[in-house]
């Protein structure tokens, strides 16, 4: 990512500057999801206990739920998704051992090498259309054992792709995946931050998507709207591991029941209205492809990439005007993107598109 891509990330965490409007339509990321007045209520009514001392029903409620959706055996509540990677990668994976996944995947690209500074574990980039690399890619980087190479202990997918467009992978083509990588006895794991989007775009139960994974989890904070959680699941022998791993890195909780409510409650209401954001999305896409010089990658679910390098109007400065008219967007690898959630409306789309046209008319 480039420099000035890390910038308009927000890389490093600052204050709102005073001097810019105030954000009106805010398309950064989903991350920026604020809970509902309907979720707020349910989190004050939770019935809560410490839960690290494994006293919180509601976090014990929200773990059985989830294992179940997931149908695996168990589940912890984790505060970030991030430590469900880092917990379930030192579950799986010795020091010296290696991980294969994506070159655009979260645990390479975006978790501060977490992997390698606590793991000692390195990843191998595997190439791949849209964020996603085939079944031949990956027998191709399989090989055979000597003790002059790193022992490939783990096979990893980012379901949906973010980097790669927000892309859903097949479930065949994840089953393929996973049987790869039993035939080779590696592990799975499945970073699932937006798998329920993948789940409502392709009609698959999460369950199906996530059969052949030994480890697999949940963002709560993304599309689902909650303030803070994830859940990783898996066996319950995995479970027990990443417990000792979510101690030692400082992820236990005590009064959770009242985040996991939130979580609860977006099971319930903001599944299916996944859908919503979707339509969104194409609906952008529709709009910004209709722009002379734009070129458009059409999304999946809610993620829209762009570049409007053949409007003669350059990425940042495009952000930087739509910034200034209260949008606000997101740059990575040198293309905008656009994230479609609950606090964008078919109307706010519509606006943006507006405001687009008229940044660009301006050359």
């Amino acid at each position: 990512m480039a420099a000035s891509d890390l910038a308009m990330a927000g890389y490093t965490p600052q204050r709102p500057d005073p001097k810019l409007p105030p954000v009106r339509i805010n398309l950064y990321s989903d991350t920026q999801t604020r809970p509902t007045p309907a979720m707020k209520e349910a989190m004050m009514r939770a019935e809560v206990g410490d839960e690290q001392h494994g006293d919180d029903p509601t976090v014990h409620a929200l773990c059985d739920r989830m294992a179940a959706l997931m149908g695996k055996e168990a589940a912890v509540f984790m505060p970030t998704g991030t430590m469900c990677n880092v917990a379930a990668t030192l579950v799986h994976c010795s020091p010296g051992d290696e991980i294969l996944a994506h070159e655009t995947a979260h645990i390479l690209t975006s978790e501060g090498g977490s992997h390698a500074a606590l793991g000692g574990f390195q990843i191998l980039p595997l190439k791949g259309a849209r964020g996603m690399y085939t079944p031949d890619e990956l027998r191709a980087h399989i090989r055979g054992k000597s003790r002059h190479t790193p022992r490939q202990r783990l096979v990893e997918v980012e379901q949906t792709a973010n980097i790669g467009g927000g892309a859903v992978w097949p479930k065949r083509v994840l089953d393929e995946i996973a049987a790869i990588a039993r035939e080779h006895g590696m592990a799975t794991h499945m970073d699932g931050a937006r798998l329920m989007n993948a789940c409502v775009a392709a009609g698959v139960p999460a369950a199906e998507m996530a059969a052949g994974f030994d480890s697999v989890w949940l963002d709560f904070t993304k599309g689902l709207g909650a303030p803070l959680g994830a859940v990783l699941c898996g066996s319950a022998a995995f479970i027990d591991e990443a417990w000792r791993w979510k101690q030692r890195l400082g992820g236990a909780m005590r009064q959770g029941g009242v985040c996991a409510a939130a979580c609860l409650y977006a099971l319930d209401h903001h599944v299916e209205r996944l859908a919503e954001d979707h339509a969104n999305a194409k609906a952008l896409a529709r709009g910004l492809a209709q722009m002379p010089g734009m070129r458009v990658e059409e999304p999946d679910t809610n993620l829209v990439f762009f570049d409007p390098a053949g409007t003669g109007v350059g990425a940042a400065e495009l952000v930087r005007r739509l910034r200034l008219e209260g949008v606000q967007l997101s740059m990575l690898g040198g293309r905008i993107r656009a994230c479609t959630h609950l606090d964008v409306t078919a109307a706010m789309i519509e606006e943006t598109l507006g405001l687009m046209r008229a940044a660009l008319a301006r050359g």
